[in-house]
């Protein structure tokens, strides 16, 4: 008789389970640690229906490697700690998105953090092979907002354009515009980033499915932007000629929607009709993982445990340090004073209008007068920087979208002239209701320095919030009545009153102990 073999070969299949067991446990492990960024995640995909396609991509991304399953399971599992490398990367990118508050980045972070654990149990080879799958999880981070006024810009720029072209006379202001036949306005619901953010994500899906050549999927990818803002700013031209041509009976209420959608639609129907005429998947993938010899089952199994283990010490520093962070007390905060300078005294309120800056710890409202001139001065101080109370934070603004009484008519980055120095603030038209119109600068202290780039400021006040060192700031608010024909007489006023009271204002940042 011939003697048994020492150990018998596994199939790729047997050799799969216990890193794959693994692999599975540490990602739901990683979704507890970082379990706030998650929900931060899934709150926007529920309250958001611009986001509402969230709750797809995890479902997808698995589907997507489940397709694969045949050719990935010739591949053999080696844990690769070049992984820890991106890991820990990502890890320090969390850290400092958590303490600035900027969720988009911290779920980005995490996102990657899930792909980089993969990468140190499975191994390079299967990165490369599932690399579309797991890079389509980036998907799931609901970001686009910041989008919304530069596409609310292009859709009225295009709009006027074409009801000029077409001999329909417009004045336009901001983004409010009239013709003869009624007055409209650009708003958010008209940026058309929800049409883009759902062609994007369809049709980078479409393009990985249809094409084999990475340069069919990435043109088709490009029409998957570039199309949805046009197809966008062509659904507004029309219904405003729609309401135009019907006398303003059509277009206005329910129907404006369903135009709307139904010309969208229409317009992708065609990008995705048109798109498969070149498609390619009848043909093989480019290349297929070759098959490879796998270990026994018990070999395989010796390396992965320890890199299960250093995958979670170093994923999990990070939480822990912010939670240390977040359970300092916070430092002793007087109420914020500013002494009057250069004959500015304070005066009885002259407009109704409030910006709207949410979660300050000490907040100053202040009407000022001097010669006949008014300015409203208005501080909101944060001692440190934290979720829901941030410098910098997308629900700080001038004014609330479809605001009943006021109305921005035109808000930019200005380079005015304060003192002897030329500066950069954050320029403001204001529209009330009653007529009255206010010229608006806003801008920020960071450490006596004013910024109104609010990428830089977000990143000094984190990583001085994870250096342990102060990381207050201030926003500083100023303005004042103008008239149309007279502006800049208005923005003197507010030179004058910046160059006056900025020493004062400086000072209030002294007043706190922000170490």
């Amino acid at each position: 008789m011939s003697a048994l073999p020492d150990a018998l070969p596994t199939s790729p299949r047997s050799a799969w389970r216990l890193p794959g067991a693994l692999t599975v446990g540490v990602l739901l492990i990683l979704a507890g640690l970082f379990w706030p960024t998650l929900h931060s995640m899934i709150e926007v995909w529920e309250r958001s229906e611009t986001f509402a396609h969230g709750y797809l991509i995890f479902p997808i991304s698995v589907w997507l490697i489940w397709r694969q399953r045949h050719e990935l399971a010739q591949l053999q599992p080696r844990p690769d700690r070049r992984g820890l490398i991106l890991l820990a990367a990502a890890g320090a990118g969390w850290l400092l998105a958590d303490a600035g508050s900027v969720n988009v980045v911290a779920q980005y972070a995490f996102i990657f953090m899930l792909i980089a654990a993969v990468w140190t149990l499975l191994g390079s080879a299967f990165v490369r092979a599932a690399f579309f799958p797991l890079m389509f999880l980036l998907f799931a981070v609901p970001v686009g907002e910041f989008l919304i006024q530069p596409l609310m810009g292009v859709t009225a720029d295009f709009t006027v354009a074409m009801l000029q072209a077409t001999g329909i006379p417009v004045f336009r202001e901001g983004m409010f515009f009239s013709i003869p036949s009624g007055d409209w306005s650009v708003v958010e619901g008209c940026s058309g980033l929800r049409y883009l953010i759902a062609s994007v994500t369809l049709g980078v899906l479409y393009a990985y499915l249809t094409y084999r050549s990475w340069k069919r999927r990435l043109l088709f990818s490009i029409a998957a932007i570039i199309v949805p803002v046009f197809a966008n700013s062509g659904r507004a031209y029309m219904i405003v000629m729609i309401a135009h041509l019907s006398d303003m009976k059509l277009a206005l209420g329910v129907d404006h929607y369903i135009y709307g959608w139904a010309f969208f639609g229409l317009v992708m129907l065609l990008l995705f009709w048109i798109g498969s005429f070149w498609r390619e998947d009848d043909q093989p993938a480019p290349s297929q993982p070759e098959s490879v010899a796998v270990p026994s089952g018990r070999a395989a199994a010796r390396p992965i445990l320890p890199m299960a283990v250093a995958a979670l010490l170093v994923a999990a520093l990070w939480p822990a340090y912010v939670g240390w962070l977040k359970a300092r007390p916070l430092p002793d905060m007087p109420a914020l004073q500013v002494e009057a300078q250069g004959g500015w005294q304070p005066a009885a309120a002259f407009t109704t209008w409030t910006p709207h800056w949410i979660g300050a710890d000490r907040q100053l409202r202040q009407p000022y007068a001097q010669a006949g001139r008014n300015v409203l001065l208005e501080l909101n101080y944060y001692v440190t920087q934290r979720q829901d109370a941030e410098l910098i934070n997308s629900q700080n603004f001038m004014i609330r979208q479809k605001d009943p009484l006021w109305s921005n008519v035109g808000e930019r980055i200005a380079s005015v002239r304060i003192g002897d120095q030329q500066r950069q603030v954050r320029q403001a038209k204001m529209r009330g209701s009653d007529g009255q119109r206010l010229l608006v600068w806003q801008w920020n202290l960071i450490n006596q320095q004013p910024t109104v780039n609010d990428h830089t400021a977000k990143l000094k006040l984190a990583l001085d919030r994870v250096r342990l060192k102060r990381d207050d700031g201030l926003s500083v608010l100023i303005a004042t009545p103008y008239e149309e024909t007279a502006i800049e007489a208005a923005a003197a006023t507010l030179a004058r009153f910046a160059a006056d009271m900025e020493p004062a204002i400086g000072r209030t940042l002294d007043q706190v102990d922000g170490k």
